[in-house]
């Protein structure tokens, strides 16, 4: 079965409300480029920035302690592994 990107880009979109993704047609490829520059920390400073084995870890964690229905939660953590296993 595969996942409704729409629905997907919509409940990241409520864990990460500040970040800026762009509008268009299809949320699949901006789903997975928000995950990817998430994991590679592309939002913070330089200096500061976190390797992507803790930015997985960080973004895991936020998304388990969210309110996202399970299903929603399942989607999200998976499509993070998938872009981990990418960019490592």
């Amino acid at each position: 079965m595969s996942p409704d990107y729409e629905k997907l880009l919509n409940e990241y979109r409520k864990l990460w409300n500040n970040r800026k993704l762009e509008e268009d047609n299809n949320a699949e490829p901006i789903l997975k480029e928000a995950i990817s520059r998430e994991l590679k920390d592309e939002n913070s400073h330089p200096r500061v920035r976190k390797t992507i084995y803790e930015k997985f870890f960080l973004a895991v964690k936020r998304i388990t302690h969210s309110d996202l229905d399970e299903s929603s939660k399942n989607a999200l953590i998976e499509m993070h592994i998938n872009e981990l296993e990418i960019l490592k």
